[in-house]
C-alpha cells in the first residue's frame, strides 16, 4: 500500500488531531477543502482511515496479534521413545497456537493484548476462545469460520524434548485479507503488531502495508521453515518491520540461502533482512542462545550475542513463542532491544522449565528475578 506525500501529510495531522475536518485540513496542508475531501477517500479507501479520529492510537500500551491459535494435543512418552509400537506415557490437550500463546504470555506478563485469528465453529473452537479470554486475553475480533479448528499433535520424550509433530492449520492457511477487514480499527489504534508466521502471504503483506500507513510498528515471528519461505518475497523496505525473530534454519528459507549457525553466517544473514527493512533480527539458537542484530537509523549495526539460560527442562513446547512475548512487552515498557532480548530468553528459559506450553504463574516480576539471579553479560560488536 503506497500513499502520496500529500496524504501521508493529512495522515500525520489527523494523529494529531483526528477531530480535524476537511476544511481544517486544507488550511494547514494549503490545499481545497475539495481535493483534501479525494485524499481523505482515498485513504478510507485504502484502509488507512476508517473514520473520524480512527487513525489514532490509544494512549495505553496495547499490542494486537495477528496468527494462529489451535488445540494441542501433546503426548509425554514415559521412557525413551520406542519406535514403530505403543509407549507409555500421559497425553492431555491445551489451547495453542503461535499467534494465541504469544498473545496468552503478553497478557500473563500486563500488556493489554488483543488476538485476531480464525477458529472452526466447534467444540474444540469454543474451548480455545473461552480459555483464551480466560487467560487475559481479549478475543472479540476472533474470526469464526466453517471447518475444524486447528489442531498441533505432539509427541515428546521422557526428557520433554519434541519427536515429532503433526499440525493442521486449515482455516489459518485460508485466512483472507477480507477476514481481516473487521480488525482495521482494533489495527490503526496498536501500539504494536505481532504477526505470526502461519498468516498467508497475501493477508502478512497487507498487515505490513497496513502497519506502515498507520505507523505501528510490527514483530514477525517465522514460526517455521516452509511458513518463512513466503517472507523471501514480502519482505521489503517499503514494508519496515521492527523486528523478525527466526531460527538459523528460518533465516535460511528467508534469504534463500544455507546460514550456518555460527555468528558471521547470522551476521552476514541478517543485514540482508535490514536492507529489506527490519530494524532488528534476533536469531535464536536453542541452547547456545541467541544473536540479536540491529540497525540504527544512521546505518550502523550491533551485533549482539546472548548466552541461554540454565535451566532443566521439562518441556520445550510454547518456548519460542513466549521469547517473542516478553521481547514486545519489555520493549513497549522502553528496554533497550538488548535488554529486551535478554527478557526475553529469561521467559524462555522459565517456559521449558514448566510443563505447560504458557506458563500460567507467568509475570514481569518473575521474568525480571530470573534475570537478576541469570545475570548474563552479553558481548556486543560494531560494525559498519
Amino acid at each position: 500500500m503506497s500513499l502520496t506525500q500529500r496524504e501521508r501529510e493529512i495522515v500525520d495531522l489527523l494523529r494529531a488531531d483526528p477531530l480535524l475536518d476537511a476544511a481544517a485540513l486544507a488550511e494547514r496542508v494549503g490545499s481545497t477543502k475539495a481535493a483534501v475531501s479525494v485524499h481523505l477517500s482515498n485513504l478510507t479507501r485504502k484502509g488507512v482511515i476508517l473514520g473520524r479520529g480512527y487513525v489514532v492510537r490509544a494512549a495505553a500500551h496495547s499490542v494486537v496479534v495477528v496468527g494462529g491459535a489451535n488445540m494441542d494435543i501433546k503426548a509425554h512418552s514415559r521412557a525413551a521413545v520406542e519406535l514403530r509400537t505403543s509407549n507409555p506415557g500421559e497425553a492431555f490437550t491445551t489451547p495453542g497456537g503461535v499467534g494465541r500463546n504469544i498473545a496468552e504470555n503478553l497478557a500473563r506478563l500486563g500488556t493489554p493484548t488483543h488476538l485476531v485469528a480464525p477458529v472452526g465453529r466447534d467444540p474444540f473452537g469454543d474451548q480455545v476462545v473461552a480459555l483464551t479470554r480466560d487467560a487475559g486475553v481479549v478475543v472479540d475480533h476472533m474470526i469464526a469460520v466453517d471447518g475444524p479448528t486447528g489442531t498441533y499433535l505432539a509427541v515428546l520424550d521422557a526428557t520433554g524434548e519434541l519427536l515429532v509433530a503433526i499440525s493442521n492449520m486449515t482455516v489459518t492457511d485460508a485466512l483472507t485479507v477480507r477476514q481481516l477487514g473487521a480488525a482495521r480499527d482494533l489495527l490503526a489504534h496498536a501500539d504494536l503488531l505481532v504477526v505470526d508466521g502461519n498468516i498467508p502471504a497475501a493477508p502478512t503483506a497487507w498487515l505490513l502495508d497496513f502497519a506502515h500507513a498507520v505507523g505501528v510498528p510490527v514483530v514477525l515471528d517465522p514460526v517455521s521453515v516452509p511458513k518463512a519461505r513466503h517472507l523471501a518475497a514480502t519482505l521489503s523496505p517499503e514494508r519496515p518491520v521492527l523486528a523478525i525473530t527466526p531460527n538459523s534454519d528460518e533465516l535460511s528459507a528467508i534469504v534463500d540461502e544455507p546460514v550456518a549457525d555460527t555468528r558471521a553466517a547470522i551476521t552476514r544473514a541478517a543485514r540482508v533482512l535490514h536492507g529489506r527493512g527490519v530494524t532488528h533480527v534476533w536469531v535464536r539458537r536453542g541452547v547456545r542462545g541467541s544473536i540479536l542484530s540491529s540497525r540504527d537509523d544512521d546505518g550502523r549495526v550491533t551485533v549482539t550475542t546472548l548466552a541461554a539460560p540454565t535451566v532443566e527442562v521439562a518441556d520445550v513446547t510454547g518456548a519460542g513463542d513466549s521469547m517473542t512475548a516478553a521481547f514486545v512487552h519489555a520493549w513497549l515498557r522502553g528496554d533497550s532491544p538488548v535488554e529486551a532480548a535478554r527478557f526475553g530468553q529469561a521467559a524462555a528459559g522459565l517456559t521449558v522449565a514448566s510443563t505447560e506450553t504458557v506458563r500460567p504463574d507467568l509475570t514481569a516480576s518473575l521474568v525480571d528475578a530470573e534475570l537478576r539471579r541469570h545475570a548474563p553479560r552479553p558481548s556486543q560488536e560494531k560494525k559498519r
